[in-house]
């Protein structure tokens, strides 16, 4: 697939899931089910202790908790890229209170939709949602204090841009905290080519050296790992792609999927990291 049918791909996959209703999500192996027959809900960690935390938000999508290591101060302007029925989203505006301000930037219709309903119900009056491509992401520069993300900026074609576009977003000092899946070794070409893999943050993924690399060449600093947890993908959906031989083979290799969360800063006085003036 070429970069436009990727993007259409994902769009679509979300779509369904942001227009499942509550029961229906709650029960689905593309949601927050305890089913494993789809990719979507092996990876995803318990919210339910943040505060904030509101389960109409929570479709089980994410592959970490990077609002709980962003270090939110009361006051920030936060922007949560991939923000799906506002989760993240929430959860930041009870770190950043009243005082700040919480935009969450989705590429799906139906995902903003959702967002906005929830964020309605709960009376938030400095939670906003924009429709916008994270490779093009429709804000002014140096106006977030921090940029969250969860298990989306894997999915985004052109990785160098969509991180280019997240320290142009950001204010000078300014830093993120970013889930997401990256790769040590090679996965199974079936795997590689599944569009529903892909859609699922596994197919999609790159090498973990190379992941870190391209946050250092977009100008960033001071880059650390705050957690690191391996994913195993279970048999009952290896076998969709792969057979009895091919499953042993992938998993007595060295190949491995991790689950990482990334911080980085943007440092003081800093603008476009091309230009020499950073």
């Amino acid at each position: 697939m070429n970069n436009s049918e990727i993007k259409e791909m994902v769009k679509q996959k979300y779509s369904e899931i942001a227009l499942q209703d509550k029961e229906t999500n709650a029960s689905s192996c593309c949601g927050a089910g305890g089913c494993s027959t789809e990719v979507y809900n092996i990876m995803s960690e318990e919210y339910d202790e943040l505060n904030g935390y509101n389960p109409d938000a929570d479709l089980g999508l994410g592959c970490g908790l990077p609002t709980n290591f962003a270090k939110i101060k009361k006051g920030d302007t936060v922007v949560d890229l991939g923000s799906g029925a506002g989760n993240d989203c929430f959860v930041a505006r009870a770190e950043t209170g009243e005082t700040g301000k919480v935009i969450g930037i989705d590429f799906t219709e139906a995902m903003i939709e959702k967002a906005r309903t929830n964020a309605e119900k709960l009376g938030f009056n400095n939670v906003e949602f924009r429709q916008g491509d994270i490779e093009k992401i429709p804000m002014t520069a140096n106006v977030a204090d921090v940029v969250v993300s969860n298990c989306v900026m894997n999915l985004v074609p052109d990785k160098p841009k969509a991180f280019s576009e997240v320290y142009r977003i950001l204010k000078p000092s300014g830093h993120f905290s970013i889930s997401d899946i990256v790769l040590v070794g090679e996965l199974p070409e079936k795997i590689k080519s599944a569009a529903e893999m892909y859609a699922g943050c596994v197919a999609s993924a790159i090498q973990k050296e190379d992941y870190l690399k391209i946050i250092e060449n977009s100008g960033f600093k001071n880059i650390s790992l705050q957690k690191e947890k391996a994913i195993i993908v279970p048999d009952d959906i290896l076998k969709n792609y792969l057979n009895e031989q091919e499953i042993d083979e992938y998993k007595n290799s060295n190949s491995k999927i991790f689950s990482i969360t990334v911080y980085a800063e943007k440092g003081e006085n800093c603008c476009d990291p091309n230009s020499g003036c950073c």
